[in-house]
Order: structure tokens, then C-alpha cells, then sequence
């Protein structure tokens, strides 16, 4: 790790640790203001004791946070266009990291603070919109290319279906255990079981499964939010020493292999579809030599990147062997190829089967540059478990006590948790960023309309309200932070 910051300039590594502890407070500040979400029904129904609760949960978002791969992480990075991410300067990239962080912290701090159950993950996709954004303005590209919008539409709208899912789903299966199961136990708040029974704990199987469902929601939390901070610091690393991180310098001989592979296949498939893509990529009409100085991905300069990429790659095993230009240079042409790729998939003429072997080799390209040191993972794993166990206590209140007009029963946490862990999870395996907070809060908000209790209207609407407010302002933050950091940096 410590590497790093070899043949650094004093200011520039002062920069990259501040950095780094930006992003790792953000994952702090997400532990306990996301996985508040987490443990919030289990100690509210006395399934486990607080203290065990957080701990058990920080552990769970822990292994999360390892175990959950990079999909999530790298769809966060490519909201940022492609241009931005090959062509950005030291002075540009701390601009770029720090703004967005400081956004992003600033309205989670604040939003903990009064107790809302904001989205973290609102927070920080807005804060990349904003620097992307005001990227384009500062830079005179059309700001329709400012962003990847495809990336972001996908994504916004797994943040806008997935809490209305967690609302449904979690309705629904609490009303069907009303319907088949109208005398348990399960329907009672925690002071009717101490009142009827004179017991402190919920029933055993109640028990066990709102333990269960939590460790899972704090598991699943952990791969999806975890996977956030690891795209931030993969950001700072290429964005402020881009020599030691453009490409992962610990790839294997054979992923090396993999890559060069890939490259020399993506030309014969475009020879193969030349009926097809001939117009689109000018295929046998550009050379290598008009590759421009300040990278940008046309289509039409396809195949002499292809040409480029496999003359740098020519002989290597190593990438510690290539010179720090080269190795951004590689970059450079590995996403580009993959930007073009992605938009070549998208042609109506294109037979599907051609699509789905394009899609093979896109993964194949991208295998030494969409990576992340174990540091990263394990830093970012710690940063999130600790922060778990703290700070969870107002999150907590608002989950138990002010979403419903009445307390929660066993039968709603369990809906509310058993939902939000299959909607993370599921969209963990699609490598899509929702929010926690939204899911659980909504399932919660859906258990409490189909119990008959109703909800709290101020709120549920301050919840709202929040989530609304939430992508504008960490946009305007992150853009005006931006603004003002470009101009200072240079």
C-alpha cells in the first residue's frame, strides 16, 4: 500500500492521503447512516441486543464488502464519460475527487444529524452527475455528453423501483401472513408481548428470522454500498497517481494474454460484420497515425487503436515492464475500445449472437482495468464495519417509532428485512447501486399501510422530501464545489 506514495511530490501525496481519508469517512459516515437501516428493526423488536446487533452487522457488512467483487463499483465509476476518466491531469482529478467527496459527505453528515434515512447512494451518484456536468460546461463538450446518461438512466431507475418494490413486496407478504396466519404471535409490537406474555424476546422462529434477514441486509448492504467506496478510491487512485493505477499492475501473464487476445478477436469480429459496422467505424480508412494527442473515443478511430493497442501490448507479460505513459496510453485504448464496443452492441443491423460474443469480449478487455487492490477492498471493508457501530441509534428510532402510527410489529420487520435483502442482493448480480435506506424504509412503510396502522405523515413526508432533495443538491454542492476547485487547482 505504502508504495504508493513513492516519487510523490510532497503536496501531491499530502493530496492523495487527504483524499483517500475522504473517501474512507464517507464509508464511515454510510456505516452508520445506512446500516442503521440494517439492524434498525432487530433491535427495535428485541431480537438482539443493540450492542451484539451492531457488531454481528458490522462483521456481516465486513464480509460483504470482500466478497462482493467490483460490478457495483465500476458502474459508479462509468457514470463519468469516458473522455473525462482518459484524459483527466492530477490538477483536474483532485478537483474532481474532492468536490464530489465533500458533497457527498456534507449531505450525509447532515441528513444523519436530524435522523432522516436519506440514500447514500442518492448522495454520491448526484455528487458525480454535478462534477460531470459542470465538467462539460467548463470543457465545452455538449452537455448531453457531459455524462454517461445510459449508465445513469439504468441506474436511476433501479433507485426509483427498488423502494417501490420493497413497498409491494413486503405489503404483500405481510398480508399473507395475516391471512394464513392471524394468530400468531408474530403480529405483536414488543410492549404487547411484554404485556401478554411477560416476555422481552420475540418468538424463537420470529427471532431467528429477523436475525437472519438482518445479517443478510447487512451482508448484501456491504457488497452493494461497500462497492461504492471502492469505485471512489479506484477514482482518486488513477485520477492523482494514474501511473501506478490505470492498470492493475498485478495482472497475471495470462489476463495480459486475455487482453491482447481480445483485441486481435475485436478486429476480426468487425472484419467479420464489415457489411454492418464498414460506414459506422471506417473500417480500412484511418491509420494509426491520426490517433489524436488529447484521446478521444470516436468510432471511426477504432481500428487504428486496436492496431495501437496490440503494438504497446506486443511481448508483454508484465505491465510493471511498460513505461507510466504507456500504461496510460493502454488505458486509454482498452476504454475506448469498450465505449465504442458497448455503443457498436446497441446497432439494430447486428445479429444478436454477434452482440452476445461482443459482449464476451468486452469483458475480456476491460479484466485489467475494472480491478481494485485487496488494500482497497479491505480498507473500504473497515471503514463501513466500524462505522456500523456507531451512530445507529437515531436511524434506529425513526425506522421503529415514527414511520408507523404505531410500533412495529415481528411480522413487519421480518417483511421489511426479508424483502430489502432479495431487492439488494438481486441487485447485486445486475451490478446496480439502489439504496438501502429507501428499500427497508418503504417495506417498512408497506408493512405499516397493510397492517391497518397507517404511517406517520410528517415523516414519511420529511422522508420524501429528503429523497427529492437529495440527487439536486449533492449535484449543486459537487457542481459548485467543482467550479471553485478547478479555477484554484488549475
Amino acid at each position: 500500500m505504502f508504495e504508493i506514495f513513492s516519487g510523490l511530490e510532497p503536496g501531491i501525496a499530502l493530496s492523495l492521503c487527504l483524499a483517500l481519508s475522504f473517501v474512507l469517512a464517507f464509508e464511515f459516515i454510510n456505516g452508520f447512516h445506512d446500516t442503521a437501516n440494517a439492524v434498525a428493526t432487530v433491535i427495535y423488536t428485541k431480537a438482539m441486543p443493540p450492542r451484539v446487533a451492531v457488531v454481528c452487522s458490522g462483521i456481516f457488512n465486513f464480509l460483504g464488502v470482500l466478497l462482493g467483487g467490483v460490478g457495483v463499483a465500476y458502474a459508479i465509476v462509468h457514470l463519468l464519460p469516458v473522455e473525462l476518466l482518459i484524459n483527466v491531469s492530477t490538477g483536474h482529478g483532485l478537483a474532481m475527487v474532492f468536490s464530489l467527496l465533500a458533497a457527498a459527505i456534507l449531505w450525509n453528515f447532515g441528513t444523519w444529524y436530524f435522523g432522516i434515512p436519506a440514500s447514500s447512494s442518492h448522495t454520491l451518484i448526484g455528487s458525480i452527475l454535478g462534477v460531470g456536468l459542470t465538467n462539460a460546461v467548463l470543457t465545452g463538450v455538449p452537455v448531453a455528453e457531459g455524462i454517461n446518461w445510459k449508465k445513469a438512466t439504468d441506474i436511476m431507475i433501479s433507485l426509483v423501483v427498488s423502494p417501490t418494490a420493497g413497498f409491494l413486496l413486503a405489503g404483500l407478504m405481510l398480508w399473507l401472513f395475516r391471512r394464513y396466519l392471524p394468530l400468531s404471535k408474530m403480529h405483536k409490537t414488543p410492549e404487547m408481548r411484554r404485556l401478554d406474555d411477560g416476555k422481552k424476546h420475540p418468538p424463537f422462529w420470529n427471532r431467528l428470522a429477523l436475525v437472519l434477514s438482518a445479517m443478510g441486509v447487512s451482508f448484501v448492504h456491504g457488497s452493494n454500498d461497500g462497492q461504492k467506496g471502492i469505485g471512489l478510491i479506484m477514482l482518486v487512485l488513477i485520477g492523482i497517481v494514474p501511473a501506478k493505477f490505470v492498470l492493475d499492475l498485478d495482472a497475471t501473464p495470462y489476463q495480459i494474454e486475455r487482453t491482447r487476445d481480445a483485441a486481435a478477436h475485436l478486429a476480426q469480429f468487425y472484419q467479420r460484420n464489415q457489411a454492418h459496422l464498414s460506414d459506422y467505424l471506417a473500417l480500412g480508412k484511418r491509420t494509426q497515425s491520426e490517433l489524436p494527442a488529447k484521446f478521444k473515443c470516436e468510432p471511426t478511430l477504432t481500428e487504428p487503436t486496436i492496431f495501437a493497442l496490440q503494438a504497446a501490448l506486443n511481448g508483454v507479460n508484465n505491465y510493471n515492464t511498460l513505461a507510466p505513459e504507456t500504461r496510460q496510453q493502454v488505458r486509454r485504448y482498452l476504454l475506448c475500445l469498450d465505449d465504442t464496443a458497448k455503443k457498436v452492441a446497441k446497432l439494430p443491423k447486428l445479429p444478436k449472437r454477434e452482440v452476445a460474443d461482443l459482449e464476451k469480449l468486452r469483458k475480456d478487455l476491460t479484466t485489467t482495468t475494472e480491478y481494485a487492490p485487496v488494500w482497497v477492498i479491505v480498507a473500504v471493508a473497515l471503514a463501513l464495519g466500524i462505522g456500523t457501530m456507531v451512530g445507529w441509534k437515531r436511524v434506529v428510532e425513526t425506522v421503529g417509532e415514527r414511520i408507523g402510527r404505531q410500533g412495529m410489529t415481528y411480522a413487519q420487520g421480518m417483511c421489511a428485512q426479508i424483502v430489502a435483502a432479495c431487492s439488494i442482493g438481486l441487485a447485486n448480480v445486475f451490478s446496480l447501486p439502489v439504496s438501502t435506506t429507501h428499500v427497508l424504509s418503504s417495506g417498512v412503510a408497506g408493512t405499516m399501510v397493510v397492517g391497518g396502522s397507517g404511517v406517520q405523515g410528517g415523516t414519511v413526508r420529511t422522508i420524501l422530501i429528503a429523497w427529492v432533495l437529495t440527487l439536486p443538491s449533492s449535484m449543486a454542492l459537487a457542481a459548485g464545489l467543482f467550479w471553485i476547485l478547478t479555477h484554484i487547482l488549475g
